[in-house]
């Protein structure tokens, strides 16, 4: 990685971190220039636009969710091992890495109903995400772990209501067993899908 790349990567990096808390919307050059102690114009170089900035922290953001969460799901063992560590890493994924949450989940919220370029970024990377997680319940059902009549879509959509349920529960409630009811909750899936 040459020292451009490292810079942007290091801007793109904080940039998440602030959408974390404030959102995409919130996100400025300046801003970012400020926290970054870069210059407003060196940052402009980089981005050209505030959207460019938006876009680019959104990719980079699935670049570092591949890193994280599927590429280690991938080394599991086929069917539910595999299940469970895409689960574990995305629990990490929402627990530990930003601030003030998901930074897809922030971006769902900002731009489900605006159309433009963010919008449709986010809506392909939640697809993608979506046809990740039936891909691996399919795994599942191949191997036996998961019964062969298992609606894979409604898999996915039961684990992402889950995870979206402990965002709520963990971020805006507070709840401190927010985590061991998103386990249970998790547990409970997997037994109705054996």
């Amino acid at each position: 990685m040459s020292k451009g790349q490292a810079t942007k990567a290091s801007i793109l990096h904080e940039a998440l971190q602030v959408a974390s808390t404030v959102g995409f919307e919130a996100l400025s050059i300046g801003q970012l220039a400020e926290r970054t102690e870069m210059s407003k114009s060196g940052l402009f170089a980089h981005f050209r636009s505030k959207e460019q900035l938006q876009l680019q922290a959104l990719d980079h953001a699935a670049a570092w969710f591949t890193d994280a969460v599927v590429r280690p799901t991938l080394k599991a063992s086929r069917g539910e091992p595999r299940v469970r560590e895409l689960f574990e890493r995305w629990l990490v994924w929402e627990t530990e890495v930003f601030p003030g949450g998901c930074v897809f989940i922030a971006g769902s919220n900002e731009y489900d109903d605006q159309p433009g370029l963010m919008h449709d970024s986010v809506v392909n990377h939640q697809r993608d995400w979506a046809e990740f997680i039936t891909t691996v319940a399919g795994t599942a059902v191949s191997e036996g772990h998961f019964r062969p009549d298992l609606d894979t879509g409604q898999f996915t959509f039961l684990l992402q209501g889950l995870m979206l349920g402990y965002h709520h529960a963990a971020r805006l409630l507070r709840d401190p067993r927010a985590v061991d009811r998103t386990r249970s909750a998790f547990e409970q899936l997997l037994a109705s899908s054996r």
